[in-house]
């Protein structure tokens, strides 16, 4: 008897290989319930960044594919530069770096907090926080993100600027 795959595996899967046909990597797919009802967003990048008429090409090569799924809105987009730390590959790029950590449980009264990734493997993320690494595993990471100051955002953001001016 073949067993029935799961709506959420069966999404990743239409969404993985049409992402890799067309040269994309799939960050994620989920459906996201909000006030204005379910919405199905599937989270794409490739190197050099995702644009939007990326994101355009594959909502039309995609929406056909998921029409047996049960949701009001499909939306395909880019993770942006603060997408969600889950992968060791989501990882390479922010070793070293600050990094915004929320957990499900408090570590020492808190919840929530700044550290340094030093690395992301199967015991969880390894960090330094006040000059102790410690290891929260995946279990307990609610959300671990980049981090960045001020100052990193405006030379971003100045970045962004003398690029567009090229164009």
């Amino acid at each position: 008897m073949k067993q029935r795959q799961k709506p959420k595996e069966k999404l990743n899967s239409i969404a993985k290989t049409l992402a890799d046909t067309m040269g994309y990597e799939l960050v994620e797919a989920a459906f996201e319930k909000e006030h204005a009802g379910v919405y199905l967003r599937i989270y794409l990048d490739k190197p050099g960044g995702i644009t939007l008429d990326d994101c355009e090409r594959y909502h039309l090569a995609v929406a056909s594919k998921v029409e047996e799924f049960n949701y009001d809105y499909l939306e395909v987009c880019s993770p942006g530069v603060d997408r969600p730390i889950k992968t060791v590959r989501d990882a390479a790029n922010v070793i070293g770096k600050t990094v915004e950590v929320k957990l499900y449980k408090a570590l020492d009264g808190k919840k929530a907090f700044q550290a340094i990734l030093i690395k992301l493997d199967d015991e969880g993320y390894h960090l330094m926080l006040s000059g102790e690494e410690l290891t929260i595993p995946h279990s307990n990471m609610a959300l671990c993100r980049r981090y960045f100051t001020e100052e990193e955002l405006n030379k971003a953001l100045e970045q962004d600027t003398n690029q567009m001016e090229e164009i």
